[in-house]
């Protein structure tokens, strides 16, 4: 199954790099747009998907935004994300698209089982079908996700580093290395949001409710990631969240940490002030 999954991976990398190459290294783009909230639909993986496209005011078709794919977490959808994130509000304001991605039945395929929707190969969908109608900076683009989907942000960044610029997941940490092997293809800044009395994930680590799976802890992920990325350099702390700031090729590593924060989103603010300083070498 993880073989699979990865083979899919593999070939959906190669043609959306592809694409965002052709489609950055244009000087021009004429993709007129009307700004706000739009419900998008696409096949993806001969399914009728669907995602909520948020296109800031003032888009003139011309200039290349960058682009937040934000997902929901498990039972959840995307009006509900909408709301809870915050992040088309302050794209009002900083002017990046967000597309905030749906799940079939509010639950996400990931790892890919037969007969469910391919929601890897939807991701990437998503990310060619914003391309193709809002001016997109291909090199900007970057992933959120809270709780399960939080997972799928780590995920993205374990494999998908040649499409995400970074990643901030939010109340979900990695598994231990033999559950899930993390090996991207380049250094990948990654920011973490984590409650110290999340019960759903366990802060600490180890087994979670479901007893399926083993969880690397805060801590351990952020030390998991910094070693990943080959940091080096102490570790600075500004407010909640600490950093790992010297590292390869110029990525950071990030952990925010709510004393006594639960099983929730992260901040947008600090979400974006980190993911907005990365872009694809």
């Amino acid at each position: 199954m993880r073989l699979q999954l990865v083979t899919v991976l593999s070939i959906l990398l190669a043609a959306t790099v592809a694409h965002a190459q052709s489609v950055t290294s244009s000087a021009t783009c004429d993709l007129p747009h009307a700004s706000g909230v739009s419900m998008q639909q696409l096949t993806s993986g001969q399914r009728q998907r669907s995602y909520r496209l948020f296109v800031p005011p003032g888009y003139d078709g011309h200039a290349r935004l960058s682009l937040v794919l934000d997902l929901h977490g498990s039972g959840g959808n995307a009006a509900g994300q909408a709301r809870n994130s915050g992040l088309e509000a302050l794209s009002a304001s900083e002017r990046f698209i967000v597309a905030t991605l749906e799940a079939e039945g509010g639950r996400w395929n990931v790892p890919v089982q037969d007969g469910r929707a391919d929601d890897v190969a939807y991701v990437s969908d998503v990310i060619s079908h914003v391309a193709a109608r809002v001016c997109t900076d291909e090199t900007r683009v970057y992933a959120t996700g809270f709780s399960m989907v939080g997972g799928m942000s780590h995920f993205l960044a374990c494999n998908a580093a040649d499409i995400f610029a970074a990643t901030a997941p939010s109340s979900f940490d990695l598994l231990v290395p033999d559950e899930e092997p993390c090996t991207p293809s380049r250094p990948i800044s990654v920011l973490t949001y984590r409650g110290t009395a999340d019960t759903t994930v366990p802060y600490a680590g180890g087994k979670g409710p479901s007893g399926k799976v083993t969880f690397l802890g805060a801590q351990g992920s952020f030390q998991r990631w910094a070693s990943i990325d080959g940091c080096t350099a102490p570790t600075t702390t500004d407010g909640d969240c600490t950093y790992y700031k010297t590292c390869s090729a110029g990525v950071e590593v990030g952990l925010c940490v709510k004393q006594g924060g639960g099983h929730a989103p992260g901040d947008a603010n600090v979400g974006w002030s980190f993911l907005s300083r990365f872009t694809l070498p």
